[in-house]
């Protein structure tokens, strides 16, 4: 590990306990708290901009409203927000603006807004609208690219249908968690993530009590595979790759960190929530995607949002396991409950069928040509911002990427930066 990043760590290490300490000090403790709520107080102003224009209810009102009066509330509230985000004035919220597939989307959730999941033998339609969601995913990242298991051998790519990218993450952690504790005996598991690594992973150490292993990434943004290689212990569960990060929009060395993982039995997780339904057919269109898959023997599991680039409602994900064994410990079950036998893949018990239908509506619909269509459209604009960034001589782009484009500065305060572009 190199000086630089040795201090890095060790900066990350003391600074928590430093605070600590600060904030013991009465004069430190009420300057860090009165700055605090300068930035609280700035912050409900941006949260809160309808306090003085609109009713607001702490309790329910005595007699309904009519349902006419509040939908016109509500479609005043609509377009003063959707201007903004129709406009391309937003990063990362909104993947696809146009309003006809938003409509079509519309009509779909109407049709199927009283479905729930949970009894599938009322709404026996969101099941196979759920399968479907799953196959399609599987074989676009690797499982359509490569040879069938044997017939009952329990290795085909399966998963299921979550409510977003953190729930996926989370129940990837959990499977990881629990089938080493029942194979492996392993009581104080581990997982290994590069610091660019989405904070759900931060999420699924705290709620599973699993230790986050971080290991530094390299000068292009990508996880350091030496320090993964080194952070190995007979504890270690799972090590975790992104497709790309979200800070740097730099994809990972899968490759070699998946086969890292596949020598010593380990299992691997491929976070591809940004990148699994765009990076498929930018490989396609002739970029230089590395391999991040099902194709690469070492990848055990895979998340991949269908809210984003898949241009599905919020909020869908799909996780992903290579075998049955693998995602038969993310279920749960429970035999003996006076109420009867309950059972649930993902954490939530009732969910919204009507997001799922929309999801595989909108999968159908777009088809293979409309999602290379529209991934052409992508990195073309992509490329033609970080074509723009570069052209800066004060800004500096971090490390290679297609779509998700990070830039710094030497000379400017780079906060200033994204301030005056968020007020445009």
């Amino acid at each position: 590990m190199s000086l630089k990043n040795q201090w890095k760590k060790l900066q990350a290490r003391v600074a928590a306990p430093v605070e600590k300490g600060l904030r013991a000090i009465p004069g430190v403790n009420n300057r860090i708290e009165a700055q605090y709520d300068e930035l609280m107080g700035d912050l409900e102003e941006t949260l809160k901009p309808y306090r003085d224009d609109f009713a607001g209810y702490s309790r329910l009102p005595d007699q309904g409203r009519g349902r006419e009066e509040v939908l016109r509330e509500m479609e005043t509230l609509a377009d003063l927000e959707t201007e903004r985000w129709r406009d391309g004035y937003v990063s990362g919220a909104v993947y696809h603006g146009d309003g006809d597939h938003i409509e079509f989307l519309n009509r779909i959730y109407a049709l199927n807004s009283q479905s729930n999941p949970l009894h599938a033998d009322v709404w026996p339609s969101i099941a196979k609208y759920e399968a479907e969601i799953v196959a399609m995913t599987a074989d676009m990242l690797g499982a359509g690219r490569t040879p069938p298991p044997p017939a009952g051998s329990g290795e085909e790519i399966c998963g299921t249908v979550s409510s977003g990218g953190t729930e996926s993450i989370l129940l990837a952690m959990k499977a990881y968690r629990d089938r080493a504790r029942d194979r492996q005996g392993i009581t104080q598991p581990e997982m290994i993530t590069p610091v660019t690594a989405h904070a759900a992973f931060d999420k699924a150490a705290q709620y599973f009590g699993i230790k986050q292993v971080r290991v530094p990434v390299n000068a292009d943004c990508r996880a350091d595979v030496t320090a993964v290689e080194r952070a190995i212990t007979r504890n270690t569960v799972v090590i975790v790759g992104s497709a790309p990060c979200f800070p740097h929009g730099a994809i990972d060395p899968i490759a070699e960190m998946s086969a890292l993982a596949l020598e010593r039995g380990i299992g691997f997780h491929t976070d591809a929530c940004l990148g699994g339904f765009l990076l498929p057919w930018a490989a396609e269109l002739g970029y230089d995607v590395p391999p991040f898959d099902f194709r690469l023997p070492g990848v055990t599991s895979m998340s991949a949002d269908t809210h984003k680039y898949g241009y599905a409602a919020k909020g869908t994900s799909v996780v992903l396991y290579r075998g049955l064994e693998l995602r038969r410990y993310q279920y749960f079950t429970v035999t003996d409950w006076p109420g009867g036998l309950y059972f649930s893949p993902t954490f939530a018990g009732s969910r919204p069928g009507a997001l799922s239908a929309a999801c595989w509506g909108a999968m159908v619909s777009m088809g293979r040509e409309g999602y290379l269509s529209a991934a052409r459209q992508v990195l073309e604009a992509a490329a033609t911002i970080r074509e723009g960034i570069a052209a800066i001589p004060e800004l500096r782009l971090m490390g290679h990427s297609l779509f998700v484009h990070a830039f710094a500065s030497d000379t400017l305060d780079i906060y200033r930066v994204m301030d005056e572009m968020s007020r445009r």
